[in-house]
């Protein structure tokens, strides 16, 4: 037997890498994860979209940022635009980071309350 067709007996016939991430935490013990229901899509949607507008946001503020550089006066004034740019940057993300901690610890917290009524 092939090591594709031996991978796609053990995963229930499915090359997908998600089926099988799953396929293998359930054999860790983890069991059948599908009490988590549209909490974790809505959670990993809510995720991606904050990502992308932050992202967006950068871009924008690079966008800005490149246009007061290159209507600079001289060089002491592109050094602080590019210090007003780091630290800005540096606030932002750390901001952002804060935030997506925030929603995984909510996320998770909603998940041990639902592991825990689903145990009583």
């Amino acid at each position: 037997m092939s090591e594709k067709s031996a991978q796609k007996k053990e995963t229930g016939g499915t090359e997908n890498p998600v089926a099988n991430a799953m396929a293998e935490l359930q054999k860790m013990g983890f069991g059948s994860l599908s009490w988590m229901g549209t909490d974790w899509m809505e959670t990993m949607s809510d995720l991606s979209s904050e990502w992308l507008q932050f992202v967006s946001d950068r871009v924008k503020q690079d966008v800005k940022t490149q246009h007061r550089i290159l209507h600079a006066k001289d060089l002491g004034e592109v050094q602080k635009i590019q210090m007003q740019f780091m630290q800005e940057a540096v606030d932002q993300y750390t901001a952002e980071t804060g935030k997506l901690i925030d929603m995984n610890n909510a996320f998770f917290e909603r998940m041990q309350q639902k592991s825990t009524d689903r145990k009583s």
